[in-house]
Formats: C-alpha cells, structure tokens, sequence
C-alpha cells in the first residue's frame, strides 16, 4: 500500500473492545510489542476488524513524540514503544528521528531541531516513542 503515513506497522489484530461509538484495537506486532488503536465502531464493522485479521497500521510522523525519561510520570497516551535510535536527520527547522524497536520495526518521528538539541538525540540512544491511540489509522486488505 502506498501512503504518506510514513510509520506502517503490519501485525495481527489481538483483541477489539467495542464501546457505545468508539472501539480499541490492540494490535500485536512482529517483536512482540501491542499497539492499540482507537477507532470508531463503525469502521470496526466496515472493515471487518476482529481478532486474528492482518492489518496494516498507520502514524504520520509528527504524531510521534519522544520521550528520553519520564521522571516518574506516567502518560495517558497507550501507544509506548521502546526502541533505539538508529539515525537523526536534522533539516532547516525539523529534524527525522528514526527508531529501531525490538522486532526490528522502524519509527520516524518528526521533531523540532530544539528538540533534537535538548533531548541529546543520537544514534544508539534508548528512547519510547509515545503517541495517542486515536493517531492510528487502520487499514485491511480487499
């Protein structure tokens, strides 16, 4: 599939929560990581989302946040994948933050050059990718 979300995951629908409009994917990737998507109940259907159906999940870069310590705090945001970075990209204004995670997938983030600066960004660092599950957009094949 061609899109410009430049973050594709492909994994296996694990569970689906249905709610009175929206419903939860979790959605289990190859290095064992679950993301989750919040979507609504009627793209549930239209789709055929259930459990065990291959799905392609999509995150447009700058809906990526990093996080290189969490100070003790806790987020709201379900989607908290651990990784490495395996490059930084620095633009004029933006930098490109790739992201190796345990199974071997890749994230781009797209961050301010500030950012890039403060946080200490460099290859080989340790750092979780944070975004809502309601930045996901899913897709299914047919």
């Amino acid at each position: 599939m061609k899109a410009s979300a430049r973050n594709q995951f492909t994994g296996t629908v694990n569970d689906v929560l249905i709610g009175a409009v929206n419903a939860e994917v979790h959605i289990g990737l190859k290095g064992g990581e679950t993301l989750v998507a919040a979507i609504t109940k009627d793209s549930v259907e239209a789709l055929g989302i259930k459990t065990g159906l291959e799905v392609i999940a999509m995150v447009k870069a700058p809906q990526i946040i990093i996080v290189t310590d969490f100070g003790g705090y806790r987020l709201s945001a379900r989607n908290q994948l651990q990784g490495t970075v395996t490059q930084v990209k620095p633009g004029a204004v933006n930098a490109e933050v790739d992201i190796e995670l345990k199974g071997g997938e890749l994230i781009a983030a797209t961050v301010t050059n500030d950012s890039v600066e403060t946080l200490g960004l460099s290859q080989g660092q340790p750092v979780t990718a944070v975004f809502k599950a309601g930045a996901v957009i899913l897709a299914v094949a047919g």
